[in-house]
């Protein structure tokens, strides 16, 4: 029977923010998988990693976001300095405070140095416990070339299923039943996005039939589920979605950039919603969509397939030097995102002290202004608790577009406004 528009999305927001991953532990505690043994989780902190690989091994990749506002940081901000942002003063909460006990497995995707040091507060933590969880620092290659990133790239996956082998109590997978399982586990995440683009196709027509936090709760509790059960929820939820429902409003159409790794708070998103604004994309949960398209199925080399997709499918990122040179600049691909979304403007939202988003913010803005896309950029962080000069801002941006809309010379939001009036939470 299928649920409820309400009841998915409630479930979907109890998943989203349960921050002692209850979900993910009560699936832990199931039979052995046939062909891969005792299940086992793998928590990964944003952006991307293969998920496919830990899903292959038996394993549940858990995205592990940061606390936002739902709890208060006491121990977390003894480990690092007030000029850092705040996502791993959480993470260091969850740890110290047993939330991520019973994780069998952490990986670091390579984001920015904070994160480096992360891993390495996780070894502190662990010591020299030859039973204790698997942790990595994956350093994704920065160079795409097939024969050198590739190469490296491959050689960083493997060394995450030999860490996990070795700490696993079941035998290796076997090679033909490993082939056979990860084939399947890449056309299941393959499902996963392509399902997660039709609805956001669908919310850029109509954007109204589900707002921006419902549509982040539903993408943040998928990364906290299997990816079969979150297949289903957005199979239930775009047969909702082709239904009409809601109304449209006067809002402009946006794009956020910059939100990538620390989350906004969800006051953040309703507070820009609320100012008058669609927001038809976003980098909030980049992890889920980082590859753009599919990774080949049913091939007989499917971890190659799954290095092919990063070198050639890989979206753009502050966290990356520069995506694939064919697909063109950061700015370029922002910009065709702009328009391919048939947006009105972009707002760059980054953490206070990201180094990676802030440092691209400069360069994106003005390649967006110089292509006649409005812009405009304030800093967060994921426990910011007031919003009311965002809401100002944002609103009057907003407004600016619709009063100046039919005068296109005149649309800029220009950068000396902004640098006076930025909110650093």
């Amino acid at each position: 029977m299928q649920r409820t528009f309400e009841a998915l999305i409630s479930e979907c927001e109890h998943l989203a923010f349960d921050l002692q991953f209850s979900h993910a532990k009560a699936w832990k505690k199931g039979p052995s998988i046939v062909g891969a043994g005792d299940r086992f989780l793998a928590g990964y902190l944003p952006i991307y990693i293969p998920r496919e690989i830990i899903h292959a091994m038996g394993g549940l990749p858990v995205g592990i976001m940061g606390t936002g506002d739902r709890m208060q940081i006491i121990k977390g901000d003894a480990y690092y300095q007030s000029y850092i942002c705040h996502l791993p003063r959480g993470v260091v909460e969850l740890a110290l405070s047993g939330a991520l006990a019973d994780f069998d497995a952490f990986i670091f995707p390579s984001i920015c140095d904070v994160v480096r040091n992360l891993s390495g507060m996780f070894q502190i933590f662990q010591g020299d416990d030859p039973a204790g969880a698997f942790i990595k620092y994956l350093d994704l290659p920065q160079n795409f070339a097939p024969g050198v990133g590739g190469t490296y790239y491959r050689q960083e996956i493997q060394s995450v299923i030999d860490g996990i082998q070795k700490r696993r109590s079941s035998s290796p997978i076997q090679e033909a039943v490993w082939v056979e399982r990860l084939n399947e586990s890449i056309r299941l995440y393959n499902e996963n996005r392509t399902r997660i683009e039709r609805i956001a196709t669908l919310r850029q027509e109509f954007p109204w039939r589900l707002s921006a936090v419902e549509w982040y709760h539903v993408l943040r509790a998928g990364l906290a589920m299997p990816v079969e059960e979150h297949n289903n929820i957005l199979y239930e939820l775009e047969a909702v979605l082709l239904e009409e429902r809601g109304r449209p409003l006067d809002n402009i159409r946006v794009v956020i950039s910059g939100a990538f790794c620390e989350q906004p708070p969800i006051g953040l998103i309703k507070t820009i919603e609320m100012a008058g604004c669609y927001i038809v994309d976003d980098d909030f949960m980049l992890g889920s969509r980082w590859i753009e398209g599919d990774v080949a199925e049913g091939t007989s080399d499917p971890l190659g397939a799954v290095v092919d997709a990063y070198l050639q499918h890989s979206t753009f990122s502050a966290s990356l030097y520069e995506a694939a040179p064919a697909s063109g600049s950061k700015v370029e691909r922002l910009t065709a995102l702009v328009q391919r979304r048939k947006a009105d403007g972009v707002i760059f939202a980054a953490p206070s002290f990201c180094d990676p988003a802030l440092l691209d913010r400069p360069e994106l803005q003005l390649g967006l202004e110089r292509a006649g896309i409005r812009t405009i950029g304030f800093q967060y962080s994921e426990n910011t608790g007031q919003f009311k000069v965002i809401k100002e801002e944002v609103g009057a941006f907003s407004d600016s577009i619709k009063l100046w809309d039919s005068e296109p010379d005149t649309r800029m939001w220009l950068p000396t406004v902004l640098e006076e009036s930025n909110v650093i939470a």
